[in-house]
């Protein structure tokens, strides 16, 4: 396996993934810029203590993020050439385990996002299973039992230089503020090994979920159990806390874990209210939870602040990528109404940085002159008193800083880009699910599924192929 691992395709692609990812320079400090030059001059030696067993991983840097509570989550950034090892051996072993895991486990598998886990969950309610168990891990990265990952590992991993050097990674010390601190546990974050670390450890709690015939989603360390009464989700959540506690060795954060119903749950950053259309009863629609439109707000203030110093082409190129982003993320929640008033607000704030740019009032009387407005008028307004904020939101630049005149600009509103990518009116929110097709080349036989990789015991020397295709390609109504 260790010479799949260094082989040279398998370290290029390692390489322009770690490249492409950017990222911020380890314990060493060099930065990915100058990764190329590096491995042309020590490729051949580092490859040479890996397979030797000498090879010895440097300390990861701790660097502290603030998180939505006000609290810090502590990443670990490993050195660029670590970077690139680990995204080796990722490439090399994640297959291994792919076919393993089950349709529930969304976070950070091929083909599989949030959107998919979002509308599972919306599934579920539907269907009547609206007595969730909501399950918080306590810094659940931090508290993985290396030993017994490294057991699970060992199940698919039979490479004795792998392991060792996948061990030496978990056990490497952390540089927080200058001093060295030891781990006996825990996967670092930003780690490109850290995602299929957690799915492997989580896994467990997956088979075990599915052996009692519950209904469940899961992405990353994020996870709810649907159950149809409130007796049975009470047995579940017990039953649950005992086998992370006592098999997986992961805590629970008692606050944030419990028993829900679907107007107080919340997943992805997203929450769910009753329809109050008729033959709805019932029924619940997706909406984005109130931490997702404080962090929009805030996130455009800054833009759209009127003393940031840039031009309004470049404000509205920053404005329209953060708008994107977030509007594709939460496209399947129901925020028309809501983005008509961001739209406006926003506008008006593109008007405020318009009427502070022109400054002197000279400038201002020309530009609204030159906009249409009578000369009296113009010079009444470029003397007024009024603050900037409230000449935005007056007539005069309402009438003449016109939506048109900002989309010439490159303006664009959230509602119409909203009204592009989000789901048909006429098409259920959740589509049909995508099917995984397993060919193995040496028997001549087809496996299809829907939603789930499923499991194939094939040899070593039957290569898989699989691929993700639609219902209806395959034939299915």
């Amino acid at each position: 396996m260790i010479e799949k691992v260094l082989h040279r395709g398998n370290m290029l692609k390692a390489y322009t993934h770690v490249l492409a990812n950017k990222g911020s320079a380890g314990v060493d400090g060099m930065p990915v810029e100058k990764l190329a030059t590096h491995l042309k001059q020590n490729r051949d030696a580092i490859a040479t203590d890996i397979c030797n067993g000498r090879y010895l991983p440097p300390p990861i840097l701790g660097v502290a993020i603030p998180k939505s509570n006000g609290k810090n989550r502590l990443l670990g950034i490993p050195t660029v050439t670590d970077r690139v090892l680990q995204q080796a051996v990722n490439q090399v072993i994640a297959p291994l385990f792919e076919l393993d895991f089950t349709q529930h486990s969304y976070g950070f598998r091929p083909n599989r996002n949030a959107h998919q886990a979002l509308q599972q969950a919306h599934r579920h309610i539907h269907e009547g299973y609206q007595h969730i168990v909501d399950i918080d891990l306590q810094n659940f990265f931090d508290e993985v039992d290396h030993c017994l990952l490294l057991q699970l590992l060992y199940r698919k991993v039979k490479c004795p230089l792998a392991l060792r050097l996948i061990r030496k990674w978990l056990r490497a010390p952390i540089l927080i503020n200058g001093r060295l601190v030891k781990r006996r546990k825990g996967v670092p974050q930003g780690s490109p090994l850290s995602p299929l670390l957690s799915n492997i450890m989580l896994h467990e709690l997956d088979k075990e979920l599915e052996r009692q015939g519950l209904r469940y989603v899961r992405y990353a360390d994020d996870f709810s159990v649907y159950t149809k009464s409130e007796d049975e989700a009470r047995k579940v959540g017990n039953a649950v806390f005992l086998f992370l506690r006592n098999r997986l060795k992961l805590p629970i954060n008692r606050e944030k874990s419990g028993i829900r119903r679907p107007v107080d749950f919340q997943i992805l950053g997203h929450g769910f209210v009753p329809t109050y259309k008729k033959g709805d009863k019932g029924k619940y629609q997706l909406v984005v939870a109130k931490k997702g439109w404080e962090r929009l707000k805030q996130k455009l203030k800054s833009i759209t602040r009127k003393t940031t110093p840039c031009s309004f082409e470049q404000r509205v190129r920053e404005l329209k990528e953060a708008q994107r982003g977030w509007v594709h993320y939460f496209r399947l929640a129901s925020i028309q109404g809501k983005l008509k008033e961001v739209d406006s607000w926003i506008r008006n704030r593109l008007r405020h940085c318009i009427w502070h740019d022109w400054k002197r009032p000279d400038r201002k009387r020309k530009n609204l002159i030159r906009l249409g407005v009578p000369k009296w008028q113009a010079y009444a307004w470029s003397r007024t008193r009024k603050g900037g904020w409230a000449v935005a939101q007056s007539p005069i630049l309402i009438t003449t800083v016109t939506v048109k005149r900002l989309v010439r600009r490159g303006y664009e509103s959230m509602l119409d880009y909203y009204k592009k990518v989000a789901p048909q009116l006429n098409e259920p929110l959740y589509a049909r699910t995508a099917c995984t097709v397993v060919v193995c080349h040496e028997r001549r036989t087809l496996l299809v599924s829907f939603g789930a990789v499923q499991m194939m015991r094939a040899g070593p020397s039957e290569p898989v192929v699989r691929c993700r295709l639609q219902t209806a390609l395959c034939g299915f109504a």
